[in-house]
């Protein structure tokens, strides 16, 4: 606690710890939706969130949708690809 007062955590930092202390959200395997990247415990590709996002619909709505995926899930997603554009945008530049 003392060393975290002394040396604070930048805000990305803080999000990077966690994303890597996190367990995977989402997986590929070649006999699960022909490898398509899925959340953890579920066959729903990963990319149908961001599909669902894209046609205007809420996070909510796509839950309601796709029950086997949790929110904790769906917002880690959602972080972590968030994370990587971002990284990959201040690569190019």
């Amino acid at each position: 606690m003392l060393l975290a007062y002394l040396y604070p955590m930048s805000d990305r930092l803080q999000r990077r710890c966690r994303v890597v202390s996190q367990p995977p959200v989402f997986h590929s395997h070649p006999e699960i939706v022909s490898g398509e990247p899925v959340f953890v415990g579920t066959r729903v590709p990963a990319r149908n969130l961001l599909d669902w996002i894209e046609g205007g619909h809420t996070i909510d709505e796509f839950l309601d949708n796709f029950p086997s995926v949790t929110r904790e899930q769906a917002v880690a997603f959602l972080e972590q690809a968030g994370e990587a554009l971002l990284s990959r945008i201040a690569r190019a530049v």
